[in-house]
């Protein structure tokens, strides 16, 4: 699963650790699946999981013994072959066995609820990952001090789900974040931080079948059926993005390529001389991307990292500081 560094202008734990917290979230992760793939596996009961979602300042990355002893079901069943079942998608280069995590408290603790026995390995797997972009979000918005209120919409987000569930763990997402350049915000579209490279994605997404007519104008036309509508040319909002990026890159000597995507996984394009540099990702060829991205194996970079944190240096942030809700009302004088 791709990591969500920076929603909007959400509060992002990335903020204050990036060199700790891409790894600890993936041995989260991946604690958390083997442990309950285990347990799966050996047939125990998992209707009584629970989703812990209050806020005890607590250790989320320490073994705890949360889960309730499950009931036996499906007696007799023997325990289903996975060898060639998909695994649930673990960036073992990102992170070793051997590898120490920092003490720390946290706000958050993942425990899955499961609203039914799964019957095999996919149906586990399709539960845990959706039980854990749930989790994800709100790891994405708070910190131990502060939280940000995040609108409802971007858990109905199918882009966003699919980004992050459908990516490795070495992908940091960027999702319309707002930057302060020079005291003006700034908002932009995806930005998606591989290992080797920076892609800035603008999305066409409304109608399904829509057809994209593109040009060097001002304006693009939409072809919905009989209807034309003019929309907004996306490639100059990529351009502004690759232009404040390359800035951002450039001022701290970041070596890091920008390639520019215009998609629209329910539509089609229809740009015979499309400008060179920029790659348009329709419903024709949208899989294909996908699985592209997806093959992209190498562990996380220092570099990445770096242009990461860059970005990370210039968003604006609202949230509020859990702290005011926890003070005790100072006693007044006679």
């Amino acid at each position: 699963m791709a990591q969500l560094v920076k929603l909007q202008d959400y509060i992002s734990r990335y903020q204050i650790d990036l060199a700790r917290y891409p790894t600890q979230f993936v041995r989260l992760k991946k604690s958390q699946w083997e442990r309950i793939k285990r347990q799966w596996e050996l047939g125990e009961d998992i209707s009584e999981w629970q989703h812990d979602d209050n806020e005890a300042e607590t250790n989320a990355f320490e073994e705890k013994e949360r889960f309730s002893f499950f009931k036996k079901i499906f007696a007799g069943r023997q325990k289903e072959a996975t060898e060639d079942v998909e695994k649930l998608e673990i960036s073992n280069e990102l992170v070793s066995d051997e590898d120490t995590i920092p003490e720390e408290e946290t706000t958050l603790t993942f425990e899955p609820k499961i609203v039914f026995a799964p019957q095999s390995i996919h149906e586990l797997k399709r539960m845990f990952i959706d039980q854990f972009f749930h989790f994800q979000m709100k790891w994405a918005s708070s910190t131990l001090r502060e939280k940000s209120y995040v609108d409802p919409r971007f858990m109905r987000d199918s882009l966003l789900r699919t980004l992050l569930q459908t990516l490795p763990d070495n992908y940091l997402l960027f999702y319309y974040p707002i930057l302060q350049i020079r005291k003006a915000p700034i908002e932009l579209d995806v930005v998606l931080m591989s290992p080797t490279e920076c892609i800035c994605i603008t999305v066409l997404e409304a109608e399904n079948q829509a057809v994209y007519v593109g040009g060097s104008d001002r304006f693009w036309m939409k072809k919905v059926g009989t209807k034309d509508v003019k929309v907004l040319n996306p490639t100059i909002n990529l351009g502004r993005m690759e232009s404040v990026l390359s800035q951002l890159f450039k001022q701290e000597n970041i070596d890091m390529p920008i390639r520019k995507v215009v998609l629209t996984r329910n539509g089609y394009f229809d740009y015979p001389g499309a400008p060179f540099g920029i790659r348009f990702v329709d419903r024709r060829n949208y899989h294909e991307w996908i699985e592209q991205l997806r093959k992209v194996s190498s562990p996380m970079k220092h570099m990445q990292i770096r242009a990461a944190q860059t970005i990370l240096n210039t968003v604006q942030t609202t949230s509020f500081n859990r702290d005011i809700w926890q003070q005790a009302p100072q006693p007044t004088e006679d």
